[in-house]
């Protein structure tokens, strides 16, 4: 990733509007922030959240509150806290979160 014609700038994430995505169950909120082809997200997923898709997107995803599962189509289970992180690349392998408590993460992509 480059990240070229940028300048620097502050974001006030709760200045940002939330936009809704249900899940199969739950919601995730999403504040968006779009710099050329890189996306910074604000994510809140409420208790009980299942994402409705296998995700093939790159990330980098931290957890900043709650707890986040991720499954990976290899059947393997990724469980992150606050203070966790985790990345892959465009294509590599896909993966799905779900939380059963509610979680918030700040996700470059």
């Amino acid at each position: 990733m480059k990240m070229s014609s940028i300048p620097f700038g502050v974001t006030d994430w709760s200045q940002i509007p939330a936009t809704e995505h249900p899940g199969i169950t739950g919601t995730a909120y999403w504040r968006t922030r779009q710099f050329d082809q890189i996306r910074v997200r604000m994510v809140e997923y409420t208790p009980g959240y299942v994402a409705d898709h296998w995700c093939l997107k790159g990330h980098i995803l931290l957890c900043l509150e709650g707890e986040l599962v991720t499954d990976l189509a290899d059947g393997s289970k990724i469980v992150l806290t606050p203070g966790m992180s985790y990345q892959v690349s465009d294509d590599t392998e896909a993966h799905r979160s779900s939380t059963q408590i509610g979680a918030k993460l700040f996700i470059v992509d």
